[in-house]
């Protein structure tokens, strides 16, 4: 096994296609000299203490996506690539009839099980998340623990920061107690703004319930420490068996195996308080008003221009 399996790692799901943007997000250039969202990721996390990322991607877009991003980061980390497949399963399981889209976030951070061995932050490849989250995740997942259990840490962000204008967005909200461990986070997955109000429907808008738009809330910017795979895996084997009840569309997200965790008394979850402004491309209309917000912290000396000027 390489040693560099066991530094921490930055895992970064970039297997998604973007369907609703309607193109492969993960390679739009945005900054002010064509820079791509997962630039920004990737250059706060090095700066942060990060020294190696692994990006999980499909077959599919393999050779543009080492093209337009790996052979860029490359160059200042090191690069592992794992693909995120309908047939990477655990041993004795089968795609299950008419599937055709892998089974969610905890898959893809699952199918990062032998290149990943010590403590690991996960991010989607499509938000900016700022340089915050990274620089108290790193030291989170860095820290000596002797206790025994299994310390998780989420970055929280601001509900309010995380919305768009343009549509609805998922967004797992949080509960958290006095000490800022998380007693609760629910899969909301369709927020909307509507009369200045964050809104969230489970029934396709029939009904609007508002929520907290100063609550914490999930933007997939997790720390785990070592060890957690044997537990990915235990979980996901459960949901492999339960699937027949939904087998095209079921999703393994990765907050449920954190909750899970913490249910069983494996681990508490520390929110981790980020304010920074989140940003993403989940629609066209999106894309202007992204373009304009990382141009200005260019000007305003957040970034170096081109950002991985040395």
């Amino acid at each position: 096994m390489e040693k560099r399996y066991y530094e921490p790692a930055l895992i970064v799901m970039a297997a998604g296609m973007g369907s609703r943007f309607g193109g492969l997000k993960q390679i739009t250039p945005l900054g002010p000299c064509g820079e791509m969202i997962i630039d920004y990721s990737v250059h706060d996390a090095l700066e942060a203490g990060f020294k190696r990322v692994v990006f999980v991607i499909k077959h599919e877009i393999e050779e543009l996506f080492k093209e337009m991003v790996g052979s860029r980061i490359e160059k200042y980390c090191d690069v592992d690539y794992v693909f995120q497949e309908l047939d990477e399963l655990p041993e004795g399981y089968s795609i299950p009839e008419g599937r055709k889209k892998p089974y969610g976030t905890g898959h893809a951070v699952w199918c990062c099980r032998n290149v990943v061995k010590g403590p690991f932050a996960v991010i989607n490849s499509d938000d900016y998340y700022g340089k915050e989250g990274f620089r108290k995740l790193y030291e989170f997942i860095t820290a000596p623990s002797a206790d025994g259990k299994k310390h998780l840490a989420m970055a929280g962000y601001i509900l309010e920061n995380t919305l768009t204008e343009n549509g609805s967005v998922s967004r797992g909200v949080c509960e958290i107690d006095k000490d800022g461990k998380i007693i609760s986070l629910v899969e909301r997955t369709k927020i909307e703004l509507r009369d200045g109000k964050a809104m969230f429907t489970e029934d396709d808008g029939e009904s609007w319930t508002e929520l907290d738009k100063k609550a914490y809330v999930s933007m997939n910017c997790w720390g785990f420490p070592a060890g957690v795979f044997p537990y990915f895996e235990k979980k996901f084997i459960e949901f492999m068996d339960n699937i027949g009840s939904n087998p095209v569309k079921a999703e393994f997200y990765l907050p449920f195996i954190a909750n899970a965790m913490a249910a069983e008394g494996l681990a508490d979850i520390t929110v981790l308080p980020t304010h920074d402004r989140w940003y993403g491309v989940t629609y066209p209309e999106d894309k202007e008003k992204v373009m304009a917000a990382l141009k200005k912290m260019a000007d305003d000396g957040v970034y170096a221009t081109p950002v991985w000027k040395k």
